[in-house]
Protein backbone atom coordinates (compact mmCIF):
# COMPACT_ATOMS: atom_id res chain seq x y z
CA UNK A 1 0.00 0.00 0.00
CA UNK A 2 1.14 3.50 -0.44
CA UNK A 3 2.90 4.94 2.88
CA UNK A 4 3.51 8.42 1.96
CA UNK A 5 1.90 9.97 -1.11
CA UNK A 6 1.88 14.16 -2.04
CA UNK A 7 0.80 15.80 -5.44
CA UNK A 8 4.37 15.20 -7.17
CA UNK A 9 5.60 11.86 -5.66
CA UNK A 10 4.67 8.78 -3.74
CA UNK A 11 6.22 5.52 -1.82
CA UNK A 12 4.60 2.64 -3.14
CA UNK A 13 5.24 -0.13 -0.28
CA UNK A 14 6.41 -3.85 -1.17
CA UNK A 15 4.21 -6.09 -2.21
CA UNK A 16 2.38 -3.37 -3.85
CA UNK A 17 1.81 -1.82 -7.63
CA UNK A 18 0.34 1.24 -8.46
CA UNK A 19 -1.76 2.54 -11.02
CA UNK A 20 -0.10 5.69 -12.85
CA UNK A 21 -2.96 7.89 -15.29
CA UNK A 22 -1.65 10.83 -17.68
CA UNK A 23 -4.40 12.86 -18.16
CA UNK A 24 -7.13 10.08 -17.16
CA UNK A 25 -5.66 7.32 -19.03
CA UNK A 26 -3.78 4.47 -18.11
CA UNK A 27 0.15 5.12 -18.39
CA UNK A 28 1.86 2.57 -16.68
CA UNK A 29 2.58 0.17 -13.33
CA UNK A 30 4.50 1.45 -10.79
CA UNK A 31 6.54 -0.82 -9.17
CA UNK A 32 7.49 -0.56 -5.24
CA UNK A 33 10.12 1.84 -4.47
CA UNK A 34 9.66 5.99 -4.33
CA UNK A 35 8.49 7.72 -7.01
CA UNK A 36 7.70 11.56 -9.14
CA UNK A 37 4.71 12.81 -10.65
CA UNK A 38 4.62 15.77 -12.74
CA UNK A 39 0.71 16.87 -11.99
CA UNK A 40 1.36 19.78 -14.74
CA UNK A 41 1.49 17.40 -17.41
CA UNK A 42 -1.59 15.13 -15.89
CA UNK A 43 0.54 12.55 -14.45
CA UNK A 44 -0.98 10.87 -11.01
CA UNK A 45 -1.40 7.82 -9.01
CA UNK A 46 -4.58 6.95 -9.64
CA UNK A 47 -4.42 4.03 -7.47
CA UNK A 48 -2.67 1.03 -5.42
CA UNK A 49 -3.14 -2.49 -5.62
CA UNK A 50 -1.93 -5.71 -3.51
CA UNK A 51 -0.18 -8.30 -4.73
CA UNK A 52 0.15 -10.23 -1.70
CA UNK A 53 -1.75 -13.69 -1.55
CA UNK A 54 -5.32 -13.12 -0.59
CA UNK A 55 -7.82 -15.40 1.29
CA UNK A 56 -11.92 -15.75 0.11
CA UNK A 57 -14.43 -17.99 1.98
CA UNK A 58 -17.53 -18.81 0.24
CA UNK A 59 -20.29 -20.57 1.70
CA UNK A 60 -22.26 -22.55 -0.70
CA UNK A 61 -25.92 -24.31 0.07
CA UNK A 62 -27.28 -26.74 -2.48
CA UNK A 63 -28.78 -30.02 -3.15
CA UNK A 64 -26.95 -33.23 -4.01
CA UNK A 65 -28.50 -36.17 -6.20
CA UNK A 66 -30.22 -38.04 -3.58
CA UNK A 67 -32.13 -35.14 -1.90
CA UNK A 68 -29.68 -33.92 0.45
CA UNK A 69 -29.06 -30.14 1.14
CA UNK A 70 -25.59 -29.54 2.17
CA UNK A 71 -23.31 -26.51 2.62
CA UNK A 72 -19.85 -26.04 1.42
CA UNK A 73 -17.23 -23.85 2.77
CA UNK A 74 -14.78 -23.11 -0.06
CA UNK A 75 -11.76 -20.85 0.82
CA UNK A 76 -10.40 -19.35 -2.66
CA UNK A 77 -6.70 -18.14 -2.27
CA UNK A 78 -6.21 -15.78 -5.08
CA UNK A 79 -3.72 -12.81 -6.19
CA UNK A 80 -3.39 -9.84 -8.67
CA UNK A 81 -1.16 -10.51 -11.55
CA UNK A 82 1.51 -7.94 -11.39
CA UNK A 83 2.04 -7.63 -15.11
CA UNK A 84 -1.72 -7.28 -15.88
CA UNK A 85 -2.14 -5.11 -12.53
CA UNK A 86 -4.20 -2.67 -15.06
CA UNK A 87 -6.91 -4.98 -16.11
CA UNK A 88 -7.51 -5.82 -12.11
CA UNK A 89 -7.69 -2.61 -11.66
CA UNK A 90 -10.02 -1.23 -14.22
CA UNK A 91 -12.05 -4.64 -15.77
CA UNK A 92 -13.10 -5.41 -12.06
CA UNK A 93 -15.22 -3.45 -9.47
CA UNK A 94 -15.75 -5.74 -6.90
CA UNK A 95 -13.14 -8.93 -7.89
CA UNK A 96 -14.81 -10.99 -4.71
CA UNK A 97 -18.20 -10.93 -5.40
CA UNK A 98 -17.64 -12.02 -9.40
CA UNK A 99 -15.59 -14.78 -8.11
CA UNK A 100 -18.17 -15.25 -5.21
CA UNK A 101 -20.60 -15.65 -7.68
CA UNK A 102 -18.54 -18.16 -10.32
CA UNK A 103 -18.09 -20.45 -6.78
CA UNK A 104 -21.75 -20.79 -6.30
CA UNK A 105 -22.33 -21.50 -10.55
CA UNK A 106 -19.97 -24.32 -10.87
CA UNK A 107 -20.65 -25.71 -7.46
CA UNK A 108 -24.50 -25.49 -7.78
CA UNK A 109 -23.61 -27.38 -11.33
CA UNK A 110 -21.92 -30.25 -10.05
CA UNK A 111 -23.23 -30.96 -6.90
CA UNK A 112 -25.76 -32.42 -7.78
CA UNK A 113 -25.39 -34.61 -9.85
CA UNK A 114 -23.81 -36.89 -7.00
CA UNK A 115 -25.05 -38.37 -3.68
CA UNK A 116 -23.89 -37.09 -0.62
CA UNK A 117 -21.25 -40.15 -0.19
CA UNK A 118 -19.31 -39.52 -2.90
CA UNK A 119 -20.01 -35.91 -2.57
CA UNK A 120 -17.46 -36.42 0.68
CA UNK A 121 -15.39 -38.99 -1.20
CA UNK A 122 -15.18 -36.71 -4.67
CA UNK A 123 -15.32 -32.92 -2.83
CA UNK A 124 -11.63 -32.49 -4.49
CA UNK A 125 -13.09 -33.08 -8.06
CA UNK A 126 -15.50 -30.07 -6.92
CA UNK A 127 -12.54 -28.16 -6.22
CA UNK A 128 -10.93 -29.04 -9.18
CA UNK A 129 -13.84 -28.18 -11.37
CA UNK A 130 -14.13 -24.59 -9.51
CA UNK A 131 -10.37 -23.79 -9.82
CA UNK A 132 -10.43 -24.80 -13.76
CA UNK A 133 -13.78 -22.56 -14.39
CA UNK A 134 -12.29 -19.70 -12.45
CA UNK A 135 -8.40 -19.85 -14.07
CA UNK A 136 -10.30 -19.37 -17.44
CA UNK A 137 -12.43 -16.49 -16.25
CA UNK A 138 -10.22 -14.60 -14.16
CA UNK A 139 -6.61 -14.74 -15.98
CA UNK A 140 -8.44 -12.37 -18.51
CA UNK A 141 -9.35 -9.70 -15.45
CA UNK A 142 -5.67 -9.84 -13.89
CA UNK A 143 -6.08 -12.22 -11.27
CA UNK A 144 -4.36 -15.65 -10.94
CA UNK A 145 -6.43 -18.38 -8.65
CA UNK A 146 -3.45 -20.20 -6.76
CA UNK A 147 -5.77 -22.51 -4.87
CA UNK A 148 -9.22 -23.56 -4.06
CA UNK A 149 -9.78 -26.02 -0.51
CA UNK A 150 -12.93 -27.58 0.21
CA UNK A 151 -12.76 -26.82 3.83
CA UNK A 152 -15.98 -28.61 5.23
CA UNK A 153 -18.99 -30.07 3.85
CA UNK A 154 -22.03 -29.55 6.19
CA UNK A 155 -25.32 -31.32 5.90
CA UNK A 156 -28.62 -31.01 7.27
CA UNK A 157 -28.82 -31.55 11.03
CA UNK A 158 -31.40 -34.09 10.58
CA UNK A 159 -29.11 -36.00 7.94
CA UNK A 160 -25.96 -35.65 10.18
CA UNK A 161 -28.49 -37.11 13.32
CA UNK A 162 -29.53 -40.23 10.74
CA UNK A 163 -25.74 -40.72 9.89
CA UNK A 164 -24.45 -40.64 13.20
CA UNK A 165 -27.32 -43.49 14.23
CA UNK A 166 -26.44 -45.60 11.17
CA UNK A 167 -22.93 -45.42 12.02
CA UNK A 168 -23.58 -46.14 15.73
CA UNK A 169 -26.06 -48.89 14.95
CA UNK A 170 -23.30 -50.74 12.51
CA UNK A 171 -20.46 -50.33 15.17
CA UNK A 172 -23.33 -51.68 17.60
CA UNK A 173 -24.01 -55.33 15.60
CA UNK A 174 -19.81 -55.56 14.68
CA UNK A 175 -19.49 -55.12 18.44
CA UNK A 176 -22.22 -58.25 19.08
CA UNK A 177 -20.39 -60.42 16.50
CA UNK A 178 -16.81 -60.21 18.29
CA UNK A 179 -18.42 -60.50 21.60
CA UNK A 180 -20.47 -63.69 20.36
CA UNK A 181 -17.48 -65.22 18.67
CA UNK A 182 -15.73 -64.22 22.19
CA UNK A 183 -18.27 -66.24 23.96
CA UNK A 184 -17.96 -68.83 21.41
CA UNK A 185 -14.32 -69.25 22.00
CA UNK A 186 -14.58 -68.97 26.15
CA UNK A 187 -17.45 -72.15 25.99
CA UNK A 188 -14.87 -74.05 23.71
CA UNK A 189 -11.95 -73.48 25.87
CA UNK A 190 -14.44 -74.12 29.26
CA UNK A 191 -15.95 -76.82 27.65
CA UNK A 192 -12.19 -78.20 26.41
CA UNK A 193 -11.05 -77.92 30.19
CA UNK A 194 -13.84 -79.56 31.79
CA UNK A 195 -13.55 -82.51 29.51
CA UNK A 196 -9.82 -82.47 30.18
CA UNK A 197 -9.92 -82.52 34.07
CA UNK A 198 -12.60 -85.19 34.22
CA UNK A 199 -10.30 -86.77 32.03
CA UNK A 200 -7.20 -86.76 34.52
CA UNK A 201 -9.95 -87.30 37.21
CA UNK A 202 -11.15 -90.12 36.04
CA UNK A 203 -7.37 -91.64 35.83
CA UNK A 204 -6.85 -90.68 39.13
CA UNK A 205 -9.80 -92.14 40.86
CA UNK A 206 -8.39 -95.23 38.57
CA UNK A 207 -5.23 -95.36 40.10
CA UNK A 208 -6.78 -94.76 43.72
CA UNK A 209 -8.56 -97.75 43.10
CA UNK A 210 -6.17 -99.97 42.08
CA UNK A 211 -3.98 -99.05 44.73
CA UNK A 212 -6.89 -100.03 47.24
CA UNK A 213 -6.88 -103.13 45.17
CA UNK A 214 -3.10 -104.28 45.27
CA UNK A 215 -3.09 -102.92 49.19
CA UNK A 216 -6.09 -105.47 49.94
CA UNK A 217 -4.49 -108.00 48.28
CA UNK A 218 -0.62 -107.44 49.68
CA UNK A 219 -2.48 -107.24 53.23
CA UNK A 220 -4.70 -110.61 52.69
CA UNK A 221 -1.80 -112.53 51.50
CA UNK A 222 0.40 -111.29 54.33
CA UNK A 223 -2.19 -111.95 57.11
CA UNK A 224 -2.56 -115.55 55.49
CA UNK A 225 0.81 -116.32 56.08
CA UNK A 226 1.31 -115.02 59.12
CA UNK A 227 -1.68 -116.08 61.06
CA UNK A 228 -2.35 -120.26 60.09
CA UNK A 229 -5.34 -121.38 59.32
CA UNK A 230 -7.23 -118.27 58.30
CA UNK A 231 -8.66 -117.99 55.09
CA UNK A 232 -8.78 -115.81 52.49
CA UNK A 233 -12.23 -114.79 52.58
CA UNK A 234 -11.73 -114.19 56.57
CA UNK A 235 -9.24 -111.94 56.31
CA UNK A 236 -11.50 -110.16 53.86
CA UNK A 237 -14.15 -109.78 55.94
CA UNK A 238 -12.16 -108.21 58.39
CA UNK A 239 -10.78 -105.61 56.71
CA UNK A 240 -14.24 -105.10 55.10
CA UNK A 241 -15.44 -104.49 58.45
CA UNK A 242 -12.38 -102.45 59.90
CA UNK A 243 -12.86 -100.16 56.73
CA UNK A 244 -16.80 -99.84 57.51
CA UNK A 245 -15.74 -98.86 61.05
CA UNK A 246 -13.01 -96.19 59.72
CA UNK A 247 -15.75 -94.55 57.29
CA UNK A 248 -18.63 -94.44 59.97
CA UNK A 249 -15.75 -92.47 61.58
CA UNK A 250 -15.14 -90.37 58.68
CA UNK A 251 -19.02 -89.57 58.80
CA UNK A 252 -18.64 -88.65 62.93
CA UNK A 253 -16.19 -86.23 62.11
CA UNK A 254 -17.05 -84.49 59.51
CA UNK A 255 -17.47 -80.52 59.86
CA UNK A 256 -20.55 -80.07 57.90
CA UNK A 257 -23.64 -81.05 59.77
CA UNK A 258 -25.17 -83.90 57.72
CA UNK A 259 -27.50 -86.26 59.08
CA UNK A 260 -27.03 -89.65 57.04
CA UNK A 261 -29.16 -92.86 57.96
CA UNK A 262 -27.66 -96.28 56.79
CA UNK A 263 -28.24 -99.74 58.08
CA UNK A 264 -25.89 -100.81 61.20
CA UNK A 265 -25.74 -104.15 62.88
CA UNK A 266 -24.01 -107.40 62.39
CA UNK A 267 -26.23 -108.53 59.44
CA UNK A 268 -25.77 -105.71 57.64
CA UNK A 269 -22.05 -106.01 57.87
CA UNK A 270 -22.09 -109.10 56.32
CA UNK A 271 -24.68 -107.98 53.78
CA UNK A 272 -21.90 -105.24 52.82
CA UNK A 273 -19.08 -107.71 52.89
CA UNK A 274 -20.80 -109.93 50.80
CA UNK A 275 -21.52 -107.15 48.11
CA UNK A 276 -18.01 -105.95 48.16
CA UNK A 277 -16.72 -109.04 47.61
CA UNK A 278 -18.92 -110.41 44.71
CA UNK A 279 -18.54 -106.63 43.26
CA UNK A 280 -14.39 -107.11 43.52
CA UNK A 281 -15.04 -110.85 41.67
CA UNK A 282 -17.00 -109.68 39.07
CA UNK A 283 -14.98 -107.19 38.11
CA UNK A 284 -11.74 -109.51 38.43
CA UNK A 285 -13.91 -111.81 35.99
CA UNK A 286 -14.76 -109.31 33.64
CA UNK A 287 -11.25 -108.21 33.18
CA UNK A 288 -9.90 -111.76 32.78
CA UNK A 289 -12.58 -112.16 29.96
Amino acid sequence: MVTNSFLFCACIDQASVGIVERWGRFEGVALPGFHFFNPFLGQWLAGVLSVRLSSLDVRVETKTKDNVFVQLLCSIQYRVIRENADDAFYELQNPKEQIQAYVFDVVRAHVPRMTLDELFEQKNDVAKAVLEELEKVLEAYGYNIEQILMVDIIPDASVRKAMNEINAAQRLQLASVYKGEAEKVLQVKRAEAEAEAKYLGGIGVARQRQAITDGLRENILNFSHKVEGTSAKEVMDLIMVTQYFDTIKDLGNSSKNTTVFIPHGPGHIRDISDQIRNGMMEAASAQSE
